[in-house]
């Protein structure tokens, strides 16, 4: 029984799978609990969506296609955020229009431009079959995204709940605006390997949208919500190894089973009146 239970961590590419999915777990749960307090679901969405171009006009340049999903998510989450800024549009209709446009465009690309790229690979990941470079890079990446978080964690929060009080409080809120475009997009490449474009998405949403119901300040928000990333996406790549499915369709079900978890458990709290239904406060 013990040795079945221990299978999976027998394998050389599951081990690399577990490995990849610790890394990208913890910076993509502290971005997502920002994504939810501001409302920018719908940006990690965007901005994975719109990579796809950078990454065939990477291909056809001979360049690393990291970089072109980096550059392009970049140009993209730019593109969005002074479109938002300076136009009577809706945010959440720019990035419709933006990411619909950019995937459109990395499509027609594709299918237009002969090459041995694997689109099922990009769009939905490949975290068995990662090596040791995607580990340096997604670890990398990963790192930075962290520490910038973990340093200007504060100032996020206020400017995401007062705009207004972080201006006259010195803060320089456009650099923050685009320093969290810029975390959206790093970690789209981060996940590139690991769980595609398409699913990349569920890791910017799910953990954030976990620790809003299960906590009451921002910073047991971000608790919870790495904690959550940390339990489910090794936990999904340990069951795909049984169910014999896609790592990365596994990962987003745990995540989705601990949202439930946690929405039951919030429900229940209310109606026996020990909890509310309010936004965690603006608070550590």
């Amino acid at each position: 029984m013990a040795d079945t239970l221990l299978l999976p961590f027998q394998f050389p590419f599951m081990r690399m799978a577990f490995a990849i999915a610790l890394m990208i777990a913890v910076p993509t749960a502290l971005l997502s609990a920002f994504l939810v307090l501001k409302g920018w679901a719908l940006m990690g969405d965007a901005v994975s969506h719109a990579v796809l171009p950078g990454i065939v006009l990477a291909y056809i340049l001979g360049l690393p296609l990291l970089l072109g999903a980096f550059a392009a998510g970049i140009a993209t989450s730019a593109a969005t955020g002074f479109l938002a800024a300076n136009s009577r549009v809706k945010p959440d209709t720019v990035m419709g229009v933006v990411f619909s446009g950019m995937f459109g465009l990395g499509i027609v690309l594709m299918t237009a431009t002969p090459s041995d790229l694997h689109l099922d690979h990009i769009l939905f990941g490949n975290m068995l079959g990662i090596g040791p470079g995607d580990l340096w890079t997604t670890g990398l990446i990963a790192l930075v995204v962290t520490a910038g978080l973990g340093l200007f964690w504060r100032d996020l929060m206020l400017a995401a709940f007062d705009p207004v009080q972080a201006r006259v409080s010195g803060l320089r809120t456009g650099l923050l605006h685009y320093g969290l475009l810029a975390a959206i997009s790093a970690c789209v490449v981060a996940t590139l390997s690991a769980t595609g474009l398409i699913l990349a998405v569920a890791l910017l949403i799910l953990p954030g949208a976990i620790g809003f119901l299960l906590a009451r300040s921002f910073g047991r928000m971000l608790a919870a919500s790495v904690a959550s990333a940390v339990l489910a996406l090794p936990a999904g790549v340990y069951a795909s190894f049984f169910l014999d499915a896609s790592p990365a369709a596994t990962i987003v079900l745990a995540l989705t089973v601990l949202f439930l978890a946690a929405l039951i458990r919030r429900n229940r709290a209310i109606r026996r009146g020990s909890g509310d239904d309010r936004a965690p406060a603006a608070r550590p």
